[in-house]
């Protein structure tokens, strides 16, 4: 399966709100601030199992014909193309017939290809994130985001632990989803 951001992963912290916590003057380490924002954002996304600001996704994943197949990216607003993907030659959109696509209450995004053609693969186009801007994620997730930058600034000469910090786990918690296979 592969997920592509037609986007760049956006901040769900601004950088002044990480300075200030971080206790650093106007444009000091701005450009380090910025990635270990952009970091923590995406440890966030990977701990909750959510994308916190709405972006478009493609993402491709092999047909299995007649299941229901979950997309990765979650919560889902909407599914705007589903696509065939031949092992040779040009893709093709799949007639509307050939497949079923569903948002359930949870968010999840599902797709199902009944008839597939030529295609081994499908690429779904979506729409996927909890808030429409930085602004509009909820404060604990922000604060999170904001806490693990500064630490991983402070750490940045250290070995890191792969978990985050307890109380930046203690305040994701509640928006994590957990998927049972």
């Amino acid at each position: 399966m592969a997920v592509v951001e037609t986007e760049p992963l956006p901040l769900a912290a601004g950088l002044d709100e990480a300075r200030e916590f971080a206790r650093l003057g106007a444009g000091i380490d701005d450009v380090v601030l910025a990635a270990l924002l952009r970091s923590a954002t995406g440890i966030c996304e990977q701990f909750t199992g959510v994308a916190l600001v709405s972006r478009a996704v493609n993402e491709t994943v092999n047909i299995r014909v007649g299941e229901w197949q979950r997309l990765a990216r979650a919560p889902v607003s909407a599914i705007t193309a589903v696509v065939g993907v031949p092992a040779e030659g040009a893709a093709f959109a799949l007639p509307v017939g050939n497949h079923a696509i569903d948002i359930d209450p949870q968010g999840d995004g599902w797709v199902r290809v009944s008839e597939p053609g030529i295609a081994g693969r499908m690429r779904v186009t979506y729409q996927a994130g909890l808030a429409a801007n930085a602004g509009l994620v909820p404060e604990p997730l922000r604060q999170g985001i904001v806490m693990l930058a500064a630490h991983l600034m402070r750490e940045r000469d250290r070995d890191v632990p792969g978990e985050p910090p307890a109380a930046v786990a203690a305040l994701w918690r509640p928006w994590r989803r957990m998927r049972l296979s």
